[in-house]
Order: C-alpha cells, then sequence, then structure tokens
C-alpha cells in the first residue's frame, strides 16, 4: 500500500572540525552562500542516505564508486543487467510500457521510487531511443547553517621515497585542507502522497527513511569528516492526518527555529494544533 498520509521532517546537524561538503570548483573549501552561511547540498545529502540505505540492505540504484557492489560499470548497464530482473525489455516501448517499466524500476530500486529517476538512453539495435522520468515523493533541501561559518584552512604535505637507494626522505607539498570549526546546520524535507501512488512508496518505505535518518553520518568517516565530527543531533518527523496534510510544509519547516548552539524553540515547534512531531535523538 503507498503512504497514506502526507509527511514534512527536518533535522538539526552538528558539525565540529569537519569539511561537511566540500566545492570542487573553490579548492574543495566547504560550501558557503554569500552571506557566509555553511551550506551542505541536497545532493550530497541524498548520497548519504542511499549509502545508509545500501548498507541497511536496500537495492541502490545510483551507488558510489566506493560502494559498489554488482560490478556494473554505469547506471546503463545496471538498469539494463538481468540481474537485477528488469532487462532491456523495460527500455523497449514495443514489448514494455512506460507505465509498466515504471513499475518495474520503482519495484527494484529503493531510491528510484524514493527521490525519482531520469532513464534516458540512445537507440539500440532493436528499438528507438526512450526517455523515463520518473517524480519521487521524498524531497531533501539544502541544509544552511544557523550563523555563518568559520572555515580554517591547512596547508598539507606528506614525505614520499625519493630517487635513489630509498634511505632518504623528501617532502611534497600536496595543498590545502579546509575544515569548518564549528557549526548548526538545519534541513527540511518532505514526503508527497501523491507522488508516493505513482513511484509504488510505502508507509514502510518511510519508517525505514525515519530509523536511518538519524544515523545520516554513521560510517562516512574520512580524513576530511573524522568519525564523530558530523552528527544528526535532532530528528523531527510530522506526521499529518491525511495525504493532503493539514498543514503546508513550508508552515511546518517553520515551526523548527533552531539556535547556534543547537537548541530549538520548543513553544514554537509544538505550535501547530493538532500536528506535533515525533522528536528523536541521533546521539
Amino acid at each position: 500500500m503507498s503512504l497514506s498520509k502526507k509527511i514534512d521532517f527536518g533535522m538539526i546537524i552538528n558539525i565540529k572540525n569537519a569539511n561537511p561538503n566540500g566545492d570542487p570548483l573553490n579548492g574543495n573549501r566547504p560550501r558557503t552562500d554569500y552571506d557566509g552561511k555553511g551550506e551542505i547540498t541536497d545532493v550530497c545529502l541524498k548520497r548519504k542516505l542511499r549509502d545508509r540505505l545500501q548498507e541497511a540492505g536496500q537495492f541502490i540504484f545510483v551507488q558510489s564508486d566506493e560502494k559498489k557492489i554488482d560490478g556494473m560499470t554505469s547506471l546503463k548497464n545496471r538498469a539494463e543487467s538481468e540481474q537485477f530482473g528488469v532487462g532491456k525489455d523495460v527500455f523497449n516501448p514495443k514489448k514494455t510500457s512506460k507505465d509498466e517499466a515504471v513499475k518495474k524500476l520503482c519495484q527494484k530500486w529503493f531510491d528510484v521510487r524514493a527521490f525519482g529517476q531520469v532513464f534516458a538512453f540512445g537507440k539500440s539495435d532493436d528499438a528507438a531511443g526512450v526517455s523515463i522520468a520518473i517524480r519521487g515523493p521524498v524531497t531533501i533541501q539544502s541544509a544552511f547553517s544557523i550563523e555563518p561559518v568559520s572555515v580554517t584552512s591547512t596547508q598539507i604535505t606528506k614525505s614520499v621515497n625519493s630517487e635513489g637507494d630509498g634511505s632518504k626522505k623528501g617532502a611534497d607539498t600536496m595543498g590545502m585542507k579546509h575544515r569548518v570549526d564549528k557549526g548548526v546546520y538545519v534541513v527540511y524535507g518532505a514526503i508527497t502522497p501523491q507522488l508516493a501512488e505513482r513511484t509504488g512508496f510505502t508507509n514502510e518505505d518511510a519508517a525505514i527513511i525515519k530509523n536511518l535518518l538519524p544515523k545520516l553520518f554513521e560510517g562516512d568517516a574520512s580524513s576530511a569528516r573524522p568519525e564523530g565530527s558530523m552528527s544528526v543531533s535532532k530528528l523531527f518527523w510530522w506526521e499529518h492526518n491525511s495525504k493532503a496534510g493539514q498543514y503546508s510544509s513550508a508552515r511546518v519547516h517553520s515551526s523548527l527555529k533552531a539556535n547556534a548552539d543547537g537548541s530549538y524553540d520548543e513553544k514554537l515547534i509544538m505550535s501547530l494544533d493538532g500536528l506535533k512531531p515525533e522528536i528523536i535523538s541521533g546521539f
């Protein structure tokens, strides 16, 4: 059964001595907006959620290179592989209607039925080009810090074996490493029942996401994000009483006002009549 009620959610994220989302066009410095507030893009957050879903045993279509488990070299190969019970016929309009294709693709991959996906393939020997655009019910906004963040940049070097007999060491400058010293970020999201009907996203799928969001940064450690340097302190989960929802997502999200110390306005969060959030601690 597809999702029966509209859901809104929000998270307070704590950052300490980490680069939460580097900008490759700016020397991999932490992303900031024009006001100096830190930013973690929606794409970055969905990548982390996909990784947590995959670790939890869900089939994920858009896999990261370091977590790839099926040996597929491209999304096209993965989509057409008989290994996953889908196959090339799904993308042949002579053999499979677009509605049937959407149903099969969503049934197989959790992230497709949650976030949506565009399948656009050129002509093949036995079929014309096909484009299948799937809109997912789960939307996540970019996260922004409450206050402007302080970015510390450090020059990094490493010692490598020099030419010769290997008995001497040389220091090679590698570049710069950047981090946010401390920051509190807030992110909002929603799950829409009307789109869930199209992809087959269920109440059980929503429960899986709710259980994994507090663990969003667990198992995501790297030199830029040491273990424990990023964490979800609170998850706020609003479950409406109908598919249409009692309030707009904008109204619901505006009731979450976080402070620079990670606290939030308890009176405001409980101000919506008939709609109280489930508040889950991340650590």
